[in-house]
Order: C-alpha cells, then sequence, then structure tokens
C-alpha cells in the first residue's frame, strides 16, 4: 500500500484551474503532487476525435503518459440531451462550430430545443475518466463513466457561467447548476462521482504499477 512517506507524481491532463482545483480536493489525503499540463513544457495537443467520451479521456492519457513519463489521469465530459438523440455528446465543447465558445454553444441549444416541452428536455452530464500509467507491463490502465441527470432549462440561471451549468436543472436541487458553488456542484455532479471512484481505487492502482 501507498506509504505516508512516499509522493507520488500524478499528472491532471488539463490547464483549467478550476478542474484541478476539485481534484486536488478530492485528492488532498493522499500523498500526491499533482501537477498540471501547465507544469509540462511542449506538452502535446491531444485530437479528442474518439466516438466515446472513453475514447477520448484514455487517448488523452495515454498520450500525456507517455510524453511525461508520469502517471496521468485525464477526462472527457459533456452534455447528453435525450430530446437531440444524446447530441450534443463528444462535441460538447465545440457545438456550435470548431471556434465555439460557452456562450455560443448555449445559445445553439436553447435554438434547437426552442419547441421541445418541459418534460421532455430531459438531459445528463457524462464524465469518462482515464488513468494511464507508463512504462508498466500489468494494470496500466483504468477508466470509468459517470453521470447526473437533469433537464435543460428555457434560459441561462446563475452566476457560474461554466460551459453547459446555467442551462442544465438539478431537480433535487431546484437549481441550475450555474446558481450553485461549486462545492455543492461537485458533490453531485458527474465529474465529482468519477474522481470519488478514482479514489478509493488509487492506493491499489499505484501497488500494482508498482510492481513487475
Amino acid at each position: 500500500m501507498i506509504q505516508c512517506s512516499d509522493v507520488i507524481n500524478l499528472l491532471l491532463a488539463t490547464t483549467n484551474p478550476g478542474k484541478l482545483a476539485e481534484v486536488q480536493a478530492f485528492l488532498k489525503n493522499y500523498p500526491l503532487r499533482i501537477l498540471s499540463l501547465k507544469d509540462i513544457v511542449d506538452a502535446p495537443q491531444v485530437v479528442e476525435d474518439g466516438r466515446t467520451f472513453e475514447e477520448n479521456a484514455l487517448k488523452k492519457a495515454r498520450t500525456l503518459a507517455e510524453f511525461s513519463g508520469l502517471m496521468t489521469l485525464a477526462d472527457d465530459s459533456g452534455l447528453e440531451v435525450d430530446a437531440l438523440n444524446g447530441a450534443p455528446g463528444v462535441y460538447s465543447a465545440r457545438y456550435a462550430g470548431p471556434e465555439g465558445d460557452d456562450e455560443r454553444n448555449n445559445a445553439k441549444l436553447l435554438r434547437e430545443l426552442a419547441q421541445v416541452p418541459e418534460e421532455k428536455r430531459t438531459a445528463r452530464f457524462v464524465c469518462a475518466l482515464a488513468f494511464y500509467a507508463p512504462g508498466v507491463s500489468r494494470a496500466k490502465s483504468w477508466t470509468v463513466r459517470e453521470s447526473c441527470e437533469g433537464r435543460i432549462a428555457f434560459a441561462l440561471k446563475g452566476a457560474n457561467r461554466f460551459g453547459y451549468d446555467p442551462l442544465f436543472f438539478y431537480p433535487p436541487f431546484g437549481k441550475t447548476f450555474g446558481e450553485i458553488d461549486r462545492g455543492t456542484k461537485a458533490s453531485v455532479s458527474h465529474r465529482g462521482k468519477a474522481v470519488r471512484k478514482f479514489a478509493e481505487i488509487l492506493p491499489l492502482l499505484i501497488d500494482l504499477t508498482a510492481k513487475p
């Protein structure tokens, strides 16, 4: 098992400070030094061309682990809307086009659902998390998929304008994700669930990757 004196480097495949802070909070009780892509010189850009969130997450984790030589954790996440047959899905970040941003993506989503009634606006946030350990012969990779169910609101609500949060209405809270604080959101979100599951199995993953 991991010893308290052992400090292990773990690369988180992101430059997003919010995502880094969220993962650090979940893993604060482990002897980890969590790095981001800002700590890696000339880190390669990974083209997310997979058909699933899992494929994209594992591709990022594997590419960056092999480049850096560090155990790497990567995610791919997005929004699936039932009335749109699962769209935007893996294209969530670029739903309004290659240069799409949050404002344009949300505007397009509202247009696409303009004639859809409330009861048919069901949707979910999905997060696929992938761990990859370079240079080992066993327990090289691990993936998990988690989701959070809700529905799409008719208008943007809340000060948090990250991604689709101001449009994602979470029934148990009676609010959109844009209206709740980061800590509360992390307690129920797709990414929060995935990182908690990773935290549970992390000691075993590290022990296995340490063996020849």
